[in-house]
Parts: structure tokens; C-alpha cells; sequence
């Protein structure tokens, strides 16, 4: 039987790795060292950006160099990446950021945006987003083809009613291209303003379901009931009445359309509907005031040309007394000469 000796061979492979890492030491440190790469580019690419409107390349570029955390004329080394992330999601509008290096010393960094349904301009002076997921965006100074809800709004009935209901009319291409304004009346009340033709649509309120899957079904159920019905009045009757016959399209109630003439009191703020028929009654009562006085001045002018129509009657007849009178007088002139030539023979 052989007998290895384990504690030379032992000594012999650590003597054996020794050189090796020996001869891989003196051979790096006689290397030149390798220059560290600097950033010379940074791309930044953000999805949807010409779409929506709401976030900019160079308002990331403007936060990183406030944050001084813009990667350019930086070495890799000084680049973090994580905190470049961590800075771009705390932004109000960007959804997910992914942020990484090249060998080049190129830096990319991907965004992707939340997307705005609604926005909210309440009647308490609020003025928000309401984003896809129900979050809360503040107000920018971007333009963006969004619908407005304006009203008696607060952040609880606009996420649990106004995002279902905002959400199915930009999920159809003709509803989200018709309206372009929902109100909120004080009782709730859902008004739409189209973008073709000066009139308010009415449909009545939201059903108030505490399940959100359910509420969600529900409104989408009316909302389909009632726009179609609307389309239907759109293409077989307001088509033919004109456009702008009707101020107030009401659809609250199932099988029926009330429509409110042009000179109707209604309006989409319910509200002014007292003053405009105070305006509409004090307009009617200076017609009235008008009428009267009219009235009372055709009267009195007739009377003053009756007055006048007997005053010339009166001196028509003392003319015609005078003529009388005279012709009276010359008769009786003539009568002494007839008795002088009588005489005379």
C-alpha cells in the first residue's frame, strides 16, 4: 500500500498558487492603467411623449441637474444609476424609469408616463388629474385634449365615479370625440357638453354602488343606455330639427327625450335659472310699462285731435255765421235805393 504524505502535498499546491498569483501581480501592476470612461451622452427616451403632452425631455434633463444627478462629462464610476430611478419616479407624471450605462459611456434612460383620463376643475377651486389607475396628478401648465369635469366635485366622487365613467367614454373613439365637458349639478346630476352643437345633455345621476367591480358595471351599463339613445336622437332627429333648435337635451328618464327650446330658463348651472327668469320677468313687465305708455299716448293723441276736430267744427260754424250776417246786412243796404228810385218816378 502506498503512503501519501498529505502535508507536503499540501505545501507543494500552495507554493504552486503562490507563484501563480505572484506572477499575475507583477504582470498587472506592469500594465498601464486603462483611462475611466466619461459620459458624453445621455439619451433620454420617454414613451407617449408626442401623444400626450404632459412630460418633456427636458424637464427630466432640468430635474437631474437640479438633483445633480446628470450623467454627463461623469465617469461611469460616478454614475448612479439607482439614484437617477429612484429621483425620476418621485416625479408627479412618470409612471416606471429605468435608468443604465454602456461600455461607450453612453447612458439611456427609459420613461414611461402616467396616462391623465380627466381633468377635474371643482367648483371649491381644485384642479387636478385623474390618472388610469385612479391616482391623483397635479395641474401643469401642458395643453392636452383631455375631457373637463367641472362642478360640485370632490377626490372621492371623482375616483370611484367619474374615472369609470371617463374611462369607458375615451374607450370609444365617437364619445371621446364628442363631449368635451361633464358638470356635476348639486344633486349630482350628470350634464355634457358636446363639442358639435350649443346644447347640454342631462342623464340623470350615477347608481351608487359601494362594490367597486359593480359600480364600475353599472355606470358602464348606463352610460351605454343613455348614449345610444342620444345617438339615435343625433342621426333621426336633431339632424333634421337643426342643430341648435334645443338648449337642454334631457335623457334621466328611460323611453323618453325632453327637449328645451332655445328661450327655455334652463342652463347647465341650474343655479342661474332664478336669475335668468327674474331677467326674463323684469324684461316682461318693461314691455308691459312699454305698452302701456304706448297705449296711453295713442289715446291721449287721440283725444287732442278730437279737441282739435271740434274746435275747427266750432269756428267753422262761427265763420258761416259771419257769412250770414253779412250777407244779411248787404240785403238790407239794398232796399233803401230801391225805395229812391221808386220816389224819383
Amino acid at each position: 500500500m502506498v503512503h501519501v504524505n498529505w502535508k507536503k502535498t499540501i505545501i507543494a499546491t500552495l507554493d504552486v498558487l503562490l507563484a501563480v498569483y505572484l506572477v499575475f501581480a507583477i504582470t498587472s501592476f506592469s500594465e498601464p492603467a486603462k483611462p475611466a470612461v466619461v459620459c458624453k451622452n445621455c439619451n433620454i427616451m420617454i414613451a407617449d411623449e408626442n401623444t400626450n403632452g404632459f412630460l418633456k425631455a427636458e424637464d427630466v434633463t432640468k430635474i437631474l441637474k437640479s438633483s445633480k444627478l446628470m450623467p454627463i462629462s461623469k465617469t461611469l464610476n460616478e454614475i448612479s444609476t439607482r439614484a437617477i430611478e429612484e429621483k425620476l419616479r418621485s416625479m408627479a407624471f412618470v409612471k416606471t424609469a429605468q435608468c443604465y450605462k454602456s461600455q461607450n459611456g453612453d447612458v439611456t434612460i427609459n420613461i414611461t408616463q402616467r396616462l391623465p383620463l380627466l381633468r377635474i376643475k371643482s367648483e371649491t377651486g381644485e384642479d387636478y388629474y385623474i390618472d388610469e389607475r385612479g391616482g391623483v396628478m397635479p395641474n401643469s401648465n401642458y395643453v392636452s385634449d383631455l375631457i373637463i369635469a367641472t362642478g360640485h366635485i370632490d377626490k372621492r366622487y371623482a375616483i370611484d365615479y367619474l374615472m369609470p365613467m371617463a374611462e369607458q367614454m375615451m374607450d370609444n373613439e365617437l364619445w371621446s370625440n364628442m363631449f368635451e365637458q361633464i358638470n356635476i349639478t348639486d344633486k349630482k346630476g350628470i350634464e355634457l357638453v358636446p363639442r358639435v352643437g350649443d346644447h347640454v345633455i342631462f342623464i340623470g345621476t350615477l347608481p351608487e354602488v359601494k362594490d367597486t367591480l359593480q359600480r364600475k358595471q353599472e355606470i358602464s351599463k348606463m352610460l351605454s343606455a343613455k348614449l345610444s339613445r342620444l345617438d339615435k336622437f343625433y342621426r333621426y332627429g336633431l339632424s333634421k330639427a337643426g342643430w341648435n333648435r334645443y338648449d337642454y337635451i334631457n335623457l334621466e328618464f328611460d323611453n323618453q327625450i325632453i327637449c328645451h327650446y332655445r328661450r327655455s330658463s334652463r342652463h347647465i348651472q341650474p343655479s342661474m335659472a332664478d336669475l335668468i327668469k327674474k331677467d326674463e320677468a323684469r324684461r316682461d313687465s318693461l314691455m308691459k310699462e312699454k305698452k302701456d305708455t304706448i297705449k296711453a299716448e295713442g289715446k291721449k293723441v287721440e283725444a287732442e285731435g278730437k279737441k282739435v276736430e271740434g274746435g275747427n267744427k266750432k269756428q267753422e260754424a262761427e265763420t258761416k255765421k259771419q257769412e250770414s250776417g253779412s250777407k244779411k246786412q248787404e240785403g238790407g243796404s239794398k232796399k233803401p235805393e230801391n225805395d229812391k228810385k221808386i220816389k224819383k218816378q
